[in-house]
């Protein structure tokens, strides 16, 4: 059995949505297709299409086989122009993940854009906050809120966001400023769930020395929205990035707090994996999203804090 063309009948038979209307688009017979289906779940030992007089469904192991197979088919697509040509174009689907936030907020505006720019490529986009396994999941690339990549893939940076110490002006008006970082220790915090160091905030001096102060957080959230909410209703101090409150601080719904004293700035990264060569697809996305994020981003065009 050719297993690619029995891969490449599997997926055309999902997509068309019936065995003559593959064979069909493939230019064979019905036959010819119910043949290497059989050979495909024989070759496999499971049933990938529960089929019925009327339609065809999937079964858990033929969607996972269809989702994986339209990537592998597309890599080989993209393999056999870049043998054959030296001006390949991008095509094909391109599953990328992001945060759900900075997806929404900056990613989001930008997908016609490129869409027009690349009619040959399907996004299929996924936002989660959580950090996905590229590899294992099937992600052609992923955008990341780090401080620094994972040493298994290639990054490039595409921009930075600051990060802000801050607090609605119901809370300080109740509560006070902190004036040092260790004073956050005797406020109220809200916590964002998957930050690497918790709730042991670090903040750096203006000759560079870093303070650690152990903070208290009434609430965690695994979500910036969900933590940007509960400041902005007063029920504490938190930080957040600025690609997240840039508005709310220009607006003095939240205030800057411990003037002298800044979090480590964080970066907006392109991950990938490392591979011989990089995919069309992937390429032209990294380049446009490194030019549409270009230069001084949008977030942090801050006034001056008034300390």
């Amino acid at each position: 059995m050719d297993r690619l063309r029995a891969l490449e009948i599997f997926v055309k038979v999902v997509a068309r949505g019936s065995f003559a209307r593959a064979a069909e688009a493939l230019d064979t017979s019905p036959a010819n297709v119910t043949r290497y289906m059989n050979e495909l779940e024989s070759h496999l030992s499971t049933r990938l299409l529960n089929r019925s007089s009327r339609k065809l469904s999937l079964t858990e192991s033929g969607e996972a086989l269809y989702e994986r197979g339209k990537s592998i088919l597309d890599d080989v697509a993209e393999a056999e122009a870049l043998a054959s040509s030296a001006s390949l174009q991008p095509r094909g689907r391109l599953r990328l993940n992001a945060p759900v936030s900075f997806g929404i907020l900056h990613l989001a505006p930008l997908w016609p854009q490129f869409m027009q720019r690349h009619p040959g490529v399907e996004l299929d986009v996924s936002l989660t906050d959580r950090v996905v396994d590229l590899v294992e999941e099937g992600y052609d690339l992923a955008i990341r809120i780090s401080r620094a990549g994972p040493a298994t893939h290639v990054a490039r940076k595409l921009a930075t966001s600051q990060n802000i110490v801050c607090a609605a002006p119901a809370y300080l008006r109740r509560h006070g400023r902190p004036k040092v970082p260790t004073d956050l220790s005797r406020h109220t915090c809200v916590g964002y769930s998957y930050s690497a160091t918790a709730d042991e905030w670090h903040l750096l001096d203006g000759t560079g020395q870093m303070h650690a102060v152990k903070v208290r957080c009434a609430m965690h959230a695994n979500n910036g929205d969900t933590v940007r909410a509960a400041a902005l209703a007063g029920a504490g101090i938190t930080w957040q990035p600025t690609f997240l409150i840039a508005d709310d601080l220009r607006q003095g719904r939240l205030v800057p707090l411990l003037p002298g004293y800044r979090m480590p700035d964080i970066d907006v990264l392109a991950l990938y994996p490392s591979r011989r060569y990089l995919s069309a697809k992937v390429r032209v996305m990294v380049d446009f999203l490194a030019e549409a994020l270009s230069g001084t981003p949008p977030w942090d065009r801050l006034p001056p804090t008034a300390g």
